[in-house]
């Protein structure tokens, strides 16, 4: 018993030293950025030899950055309020129909996840040229709601699943009409789940560049597009200033979910 006890005490703890290497492996490139964003020099180097917030003031100063902060936030935001209903009344939908239907078409939502970005781009792009929505705000958002449904409808599905559908029935017994038996029986319990779905949205929206570089363009051009085209003409630490100041709100968001999720 003794030597079964050391053997699962060794297993733990190398599965958590392999934990912890996989973890530094992925945060330490991110770190790294940190102390690039506040460098004096005119290129990217690291150790910096000198600090300066030089490139915080060259990224809000900037009206083209600016101009594209403006845009993806607000695609951020439409995406959210756009991909939430969609994923939540699909997910109520496979959920009523049963387990036999629900597979299949929980796995036909989830499919802009399983096919390749650059595919789904290309894809996009013909369509949206087709309609004449290249380079235009509402294409860009029908791109990225596209990508952050599947992302809701995993957060989602699993709270529907577990959420007790006789409440539903007996508000609607007492004379609730449909709708009523959403908005006052099935919202407020699934609060949480439908804020949490609606940040990840918000941060997919922001956090896509590749269709964006397919069909935005412009007035509309987004956050991610502006960088890559930055990069591509010139390399200066304000994309690492960018680049921190994103990775910042990643967090800030991860941590609101994590804190008001009910215990």
């Amino acid at each position: 018993m003794l030597d079964a006890y050391e053997d699962s005490r060794l297993s733990f703890l190398a599965l958590r030293c392999v934990a912890a290497l996989v973890l530094a492996f992925l945060i330490l490139p991110t770190l790294v950025v940190v102390p690039i964003s506040f460098s004096a020099s005119n290129l990217m180097e690291f150790p910096p030899r000198a600090f300066s917030l030089r490139w915080y003031e060259n990224f809000f100063g900037s009206a083209t950055w600016m101009e594209a902060l403006r845009t993806s936030l607000l695609l951020g935001g439409l995406t959210a309020v756009l991909a939430v209903p969609v994923s939540f009344s699909a997910c109520i939908g496979m959920d009523r129909l049963g387990r036999r239907f629900t597979g299949p078409m929980f796995a036909f939502v989830l499919m802009p996840s399983f096919v390749p970005g650059i595919l789904l781009a290309i894809g996009i792009y013909f369509v949206l040229a087709r309609l004449g929505l290249i380079g235009t705000l509402f294409g860009v958002l029908l791109g990225h709601v596209a990508l952050a449904i599947p992302v809701a409808a995993i957060v989602l599905m699993p709270a529907v699943r577990r959420f007790d559908w006789n409440q539903v029935q007996a508000a609607r017994s007492l004379g609730a009409g449909w709708m009523r038996s959403i908005k006052d029986v099935v919202l407020p319990q699934m609060g949480f789940t439908l804020v949490a779905a609606a940040l990840l949205a918000f941060l997919t929206s922001l956090d896509e560049a590749v269709i964006s570089i397919f069909v935005s363009g412009g007035a509309n051009s987004t956050l991610t597009k502006v960088m890559f085209l930055s990069l591509r003409d010139q390399i200066d630490p304000t994309i690492a200033a960018i680049s921190v100041l994103w990775s910042a709100l990643v967090v800030i968001v991860v941590l609101a979910i994590g804190l008001r999720r009910p215990v």
